[in-house]
């Protein structure tokens, strides 16, 4: 298996994690269980998850009202894309 698609796999395994993390704590949300910790999904969300982070936002209505988580995802996402493109800069100089 090539780099690319070991390093796809992966990042296609952290976004189904994601997703269903998102799932699990919208769940336990609503039937007053054990919450996933925000910081969770934020750390997932750096890691390079924030694409499911962001469709479950949106197909779930989970945490798209609450400014503070919102601030924080979105710094998140800025922070991810920094450090691909400076990944990408560095790997090509």
């Amino acid at each position: 298996m090539s780099a690319v698609a070991l390093w796809l796999a992966a990042w296609a395994t952290l976004n189904l994690l994601t997703f269903a993390l998102y799932a699990r704590d919208k769940h336990a949300a609503r039937t007053g269980q054990w919450r996933t910790p925000e910081n969770t999904l934020h750390l997932l969300s750096l890691l390079g998850g924030w694409p499911a982070a962001r469709l479950a936002q949106r197909v779930l209505r989970h945490k798209t009202s609450k400014r503070s988580f919102q601030v924080i995802f979105w710094l998140t996402v800025a922070g991810n894309i920094a450090l691909l493109g400076s990944y990408i800069l560095w790997r090509n100089a």
